[in-house]
């Protein structure tokens, strides 16, 4: 396990900025309020957005709440539910970080494919090539020992976020002025059954967007005062998160309608170098977004391989051939599974109704009930309890109907394209 201690609030900021605001996150959202219509769709995103705010902050308030640090989110679920939460938590961060993975691996392709098409129009590389080339790039990123020797990877990423955010909103305005607005409808498509899948589908896709599975290990990384650092650290995150959610999602569909594409960025084309420069910093971003997310998968094996060989250092050579053959097997996984099925919006779909709404959304609630951490004032109890068991239930349902939806969604896609099909 990594050392505590060594960062601060801002290199905490970073690594929380880049496992939520990421393109593969918010770049769906135009396409999730299409499935949703203005008034629906503004009030899932806005109260997703407030919610996990607060969940965030009450899952930083937990990571010390015994008297002992607990240096995973798997840890603190045992340290609260026994058992059965270490093992719930853990299969739902790796449903979380493995579809995550996936939905990264295929938006980081299609945005590598769409910059080598500007320059090379009729190229033969498809996009289960940039793909792969994706995965050999983040296999070598692989052997970084830590989320701390991630910061500076990190830091880059939020700055890219924040110029894949602004880029990305200023072409798409400009490209909604350019086209007939009176072509463009806000009305929901479909017989009344579509439209029902596809608002389960969409719920499950802003919970995606909001997902963060690893707060109690990126506060492992923080020097003391941790909690009062993390708190900062969330706060700062989620000013980046809501001055670029908001904004692209309101904006991608007001540009496009009910017509905007699941990947905003395949909805532009005007002019041409503006959106070659938002692919490149999606790229660039989600590269560090996919490090945060593995990191999970190889802690784990990382506790099972230390077990068997406590004598050994990390930095060993033993360990160090250890990890690389994990990680690539890993990573070999990752890319078949992308490569194969290249339905962006599905995995964003399911991995937030299995994975993310779980972890982000009914476990903070539950396990702040369950630990016990409201104040002796009596007000703010009778406000948190409720308020809890509400977000809990809710967002339990909402993580079925999202599930539905998105298994639908597969399953057609499935009947209409190949494997290894070049979207």
């Amino acid at each position: 396990m990594e050392e505590s201690g060594k960062g601060t609030w801002k290199h905490a900021a970073f690594h929380v900025a880049t496992t939520i605001a990421t393109p593969a996150a918010y770049a769906p959202l135009p396409f999730a309020l299409a499935s949703l219509g203005w008034p629906l769709g503004v009030t899932s995103l806005v109260s997703a957005t407030l919610v996990t705010w607060y969940s965030s902050f009450l899952i930083a308030s937990l990571w010390k709440w015994n008297g002992e640090k607990h240096l995973t989110y798997r840890h603190l679920a045992h340290s609260i539910f026994g058992f059965w939460g270490y093992w719930s938590i853990a299969f739902f961060q790796q449903v979380a970080s493995l579809g995550n993975n996936i939905a990264i691996q295929i938006a980081a392709g299609s945005s590598l494919k769409a910059v080598y098409k500007h320059y090379h129009e009729n190229g033969t590389l498809t996009l289960q090539h940039f793909i792969i080339f994706f995965g050999i790039f983040e296999l070598l990123l692989s052997q970084l020992p830590d989320i701390h020797s991630l910061r500076w990877v990190n830091a880059l990423c939020t700055f890219s976020t924040i110029g894949f955010a602004g880029t990305t909103i200023g072409v798409t305005i400009y490209n909604g002025k350019k086209i007939d607005r009176s072509s463009v409808t806000y009305s929901l498509q479909g017989s009344s059954a579509s439209k029902s899948f596809k608002a389960f589908n969409a719920l499950g896709t802003i919970a995606f967007s909001f997902g963060d599975a690893m707060l109690p290990e990126i506060q492992n990384t923080l020097r003391e005062p941790a909690k009062r650092n993390m708190y900062k650290s969330i706060s700062a995150a989620y000013t980046v998160i809501v001055l670029t959610y908001w904004q692209l999602a309101f904006s991608g569909y007001w540009a496009f309608g009910s017509e905007v594409q699941p990947y905003i960025l395949a909805s532009l084309s005007i002019p041409e170098w503006t959106v070659v420069m938002a692919n490149l910093f999606a790229a660039i971003q989600i590269s560090g977004c996919f490090q945060i997310y593995c990191r999970p998968t190889y802690a784990y094996f990382q506790e099972t391989g230390s077990q068997s060989n406590k004598s050994s250092s990390q930095f060993s050579l033993r360990n160090r051939l250890a990890r690389l053959i994990f990680t690539s097997i890993y990573m070999v996984l990752v890319t078949l599974i992308a490569a194969a099925m290249p339905f962006f919006g599905d995995f964003v779909s399911i991995c937030g109704a299995i994975g993310f709404t779980p972890l982000d959304f009914v476990f903070p609630a539950l396990a702040y009930l369950k630990a016990g951490r409201t104040t002796n004032n009596s007000k703010h109890s009778l406000l948190m309890r409720p308020l809890n068991i509400l977000i809990a239930t809710w967002f339990s349902i909402v993580a079925v109907l999202g599930c539905i939806g998105a298994v639908r969604f597969i399953v057609v896609d499935i009947k209409n394209y190949k494997f290894f099909h070049d979207m």
